[in-house]
């Protein structure tokens, strides 16, 4: 039997958010007796893009890309043994999905995150500051109430932090004003399922953005709007509406591989890589175009056609209210040059999602910070913040490193490996051991070698009594 810890011990590793790739990092660590973790986030249970879990829309990576499998396959937090334990494994098998429904995977987190003791919702993280009296991080937490209310305060210590706090939805500048006005409907893809009772009513909608999240919503209120009087426009930047690149090897820039390549490129060429590969992460999957496209035709069977708009290379560089309730979209088309103005009744901003920003958070920190030409925290290959020498604790990041680990950074099939990554830097060992080559391609002429974090930097972990 191991020594009970005392409750007010520091923790080997605190976790700030608990979405999809901290919830991986937790379920890889719990079984790690010896390693003292603690995560916390500020909302009351889990939940992931509730407002876009539309029935029939799918992860876009398979379900082999759960929390756990890629680094683990006997892990007891697969997909597969959330399906056995609900009694559904025989039904997925005859199914034959690959590629699971949105929902599906939401349901799988929450199992996991139901059963996993080193979770705390409900708690907010306010600040934290490294003391280098005890060689420790010092978390000041906030514990909210059901209503999302201060209700105490509290702290902990930790010898290393793993920020998982996500990303935020992004609105463009010109839009900013008429999403902020109650009174108008002007809402984020994200909140999309909340308010779909009031844009259904409307009698024009507007969708902007012509990635994966815009096609969805296009497609799901075209469907339920009346033949002849869709009444619907559909608008975005991109030069076209145009397919995400699925092919096998187009897939491997989703490989440690990859990431690995892209790390140890000039920071310049880095920067000029990230937006020149947006298909290989903001197209939208060929089954959605097509079903765009099949529900577009079936409206044309008996002559005439349904009265839509899909117009891509458009941007919207004014936006103003009309009227008691009316909107006005001033557009440019980036092509061409011409510039019109539309009259809508309710915008739908499909326009994406950007890192959620540390600044506020790591300001105590900010002074041990070591940044890149552009003022971003400059992170390393095992996922962790560079800072200076005097502090002794690690910072790792997981989805706000796409400067410096590419495009893979958000994507889950990756959640697993990075997860492991972090927990074998953190640990000095191969805790996890990880595959030494991963993609048929070779990313330049002299591949950057995998590397194992060295003995000396093991952690100095505290045993934990069973069940704690």
């Amino acid at each position: 039997m191991t020594t009970p810890t005392p409750p007010d011990a520091p923790r080997d590793l605190v976790g700030i958010g608990i979405g999809p790739f901290n919830l991986s990092l937790a379920a890889l660590a719990h079984p790690l007796t010896a390693l003292r973790t603690a995560f916390y986030d500020q909302r009351p249970r889990f939940t992931w893009h509730p407002g876009l879990l539309l029935d029939d829309a799918t992860v876009q990576v398979p379900f082999l890309a759960d929390l756990v499998t890629l680094a683990d396959p006997t892990s007891p937090w697969t997909f597969l043994n959330h399906l056995r334990d609900r009694e559904r494994l025989y039904p997925f098998y005859f199914a034959e999905h690959f590629h699971i429904r949105r929902t599906e995977y939401d349901a799988y987190c929450r199992w996991v995150a139901g059963r996993l003791p080193a979770l705390h919702f409900g708690h907010r993280v306010d600040t934290v500051h490294w003391d280098p009296g005890h060689s420790l991080f010092d978390v000041r937490l906030t514990r909210l109430d059901a209503d999302g209310n201060a209700a105490s305060t509290g702290r902990v210590r930790t010898r290393n932090i793993v920020l998982g706090v996500g990303t935020e939805p992004w609105v463009p500048e010109p839009l900013r004003p008429l999403a902020d006005d109650p009174a108008l409907p002007v809402v984020h893809a994200e909140d999309y399922l909340t308010h779909r009772d009031t844009l259904l009513a409307a009698g024009h909608v507007t969708v902007v953005g012509t990635g994966q999240s815009g096609a969805e919503v296009f497609l799901d209120l075209l469907r339920r709007r009346p033949p002849g009087r869709e009444r619907l426009h559909w608008l975005g930047r991109t030069e076209a509406f145009a397919p995400m690149e699925y092919s096998k090897l187009g897939l491997e820039h989703f490989t440690p591989d990859h990431t690995r390549y892209f790390h140890a490129l000039p920071e310049p060429v880095r920067d000029r890589l990230v937006p020149a590969q947006w298909q290989l992460h903001k197209g939208i999957d060929a089954a959605t175009i097509a079903a765009v496209h099949d529900e577009l035709y079936r409206r044309t069977l008996h002559g005439g056609w349904p009265d839509t708009v899909l117009t891509p290379a458009v941007r919207v560089h004014a936006a103003a209210r009309t009227g008691a309730a009316g909107i006005e979209l001033h557009l440019e088309h980036t092509r061409q040059g011409t510039r019109t103005r539309l009259t809508t009744d309710a915008v739908v901003l499909a326009t994406g999602h950007r890192e959620r920003p540390l600044d506020a958070l790591l300001a105590p920190l900010d002074a041990h910070l070591r940044r890149d030409r552009a003022g971003r925290p400059r992170v390393d290959e095992h996922h962790r913040l560079v800072l200076d020498p005097a502090v002794t604790g690690g910072v790792y990041a997981q989805n706000a490193e796409l400067h410096t680990h590419g495009v893979g950074t958000p994507d889950l099939g990756l959640a697993a490996w990075r997860s492991a990554t972090i927990l074998n830097h953190l640990t000095g060992r191969e805790t996890y051991p990880l595959p030494a080559r991963t993609a048929f391609t070779t990313f330049g002429l002299h591949p950057p070698t995998r590397q194992v974090p060295p003995a000396r930097r093991a952690a100095r972990l505290t045993p934990l009594a069973d069940g704690t």
